[in-house]
């Protein structure tokens, strides 16, 4: 009587730890399909799960339409150039500033003054209300612009034009006088980082011109974009109405993007301990049917219950992550069904 109650509290124990085995692993793999479900909902919101790739990485086979982060140094293959100026350099984008020196009307209350300034577009001074000794040049000679570079690349992608301009930086290009075509060799010379029409650039007379040029400076950038072809370009279907983003050195992406949560780690080791916590429970669920003690049939027994869980979990969400865990909850069915018609 000892001995049979014994072993009768001996199967109730291994049903309860083996129940809650079973519980644990489907808890387990309940808890890493939502953080992966949750993480991606929120990725989507700026285009998609972002992929991290390597700094001379090129296009390979089954990237189109990923996202992917970046870093590196863009390399300007096609350099802009100002052709009225002949001038060119290194960089993304080129930027023509062009200036007069014009009279400003300043008010201050009811006190009104004039002062001559540098400015970048036409004043009109008729609207002046002491026009009189006050009149400004009607139009610019010449005017500002822009010039994007050819072709720029980061490592074996191009740049889409919005990228492009979305590169950060200013710097000052200094001209070369000794470049400048000859019909205007003879009215600029050099004065500073300026090409001037002053004949006396330290005092500039109403009218003289003052020419410069920026340019977006060469570094160190992260971009977030997603690839098309051997382009990046935005994600114009993101909810973030953006699509991409570039930042200034080596930035990681949850410093990109502060709304997305922290990406799961240790996904796989979580899955498979899963299983192996389901396969134990089932283990200890059969060591008290004598009929039921199969080497195979716990372990199938853990696939088919964690791997059909996993499934309704990624219903509607990844038809991949649906198909592998249909594919390991089936192998499971198929093996316990295997086992057991060869124990009965």
């Amino acid at each position: 009587m000892k001995l049979t109650r014994g072993i009768s509290v001996r199967g109730m124990a291994c049903n309860i730890v083996g129940a809650l085995l079973v519980l644990a692993g489907i808890g387990l793999v309940a808890m890493t399909t939502r953080s992966q479900l949750g993480y991606r909902v929120a990725a989507e919101r700026h285009g998609g799960e972002v992929v991290n790739l390597d700094r001379d990485a090129s296009p390979q086979a089954g990237q189109h339409g990923t996202m992917v982060r970046l870093v590196g140094t863009p390399q300007v293959v096609e350099a802009p150039r100002d052709p009225d100026f002949n001038l060119r350099a290194s960089t993304s984008v080129l930027v023509r500033h062009v200036e007069m020196f014009q009279w400003r009307e300043i008010r201050i209350g009811d006190v009104v003054h004039y002062e001559q300034d540098w400015v970048d577009r036409p004043l009109d001074s008729s609207h002046f209300e002491q026009p009189a000794g006050h009149l400004n040049p009607v139009s610019f000679p010449l005017s500002g612009k822009q010039f994007d570079a050819g072709l720029v690349q980061l490592g074996g992608f191009k740049f889409s034009p919005q990228l492009l301009h979305a590169l950060p930086g200013s710097e000052q290009v200094t001209p070369d006088p000794k470049l400048l075509p000859e019909n205007l060799a003879a009215s600029f010379s050099a004065y500073q980082d300026y090409l001037v029409t002053s004949a006396h650039p330290g005092d500039p007379r109403l009218g003289d011109l003052r020419v410069s040029w920026e340019a977006v400076p060469l570094q160190e950038v992260t971009i977030v974009a997603r690839i098309d072809g051997d382009r990046l370009v935005p994600a114009i279907d993101a909810a973030d109405g953006k699509g991409y983003d570039v930042e200034i050195g080596n930035v990681p992406l949850i410093d990109v993007f502060p709304d997305l949560p922290v990406p799961p780690k240790y996904v796989m080791i979580e899955q498979l301990l899963a299983v192996l916590l389901a396969t134990l429970g089932a283990f200890l669920l059969l060591l008290t049917h004598r009929d039921r003690r199969d080497v195979l049939l716990a372990p199938a027994l853990g696939m088919l219950t964690v791997g059909t869980v996993a499934c309704v979990l990624w219903l509607g969400h990844d038809a991949l992550m649906l198909c592998t865990w249909l594919a390991v909850a089936l192998l499971g069915f198929g093996v316990a069904i295997w086992r057991l018609q060869r124990t009965s």
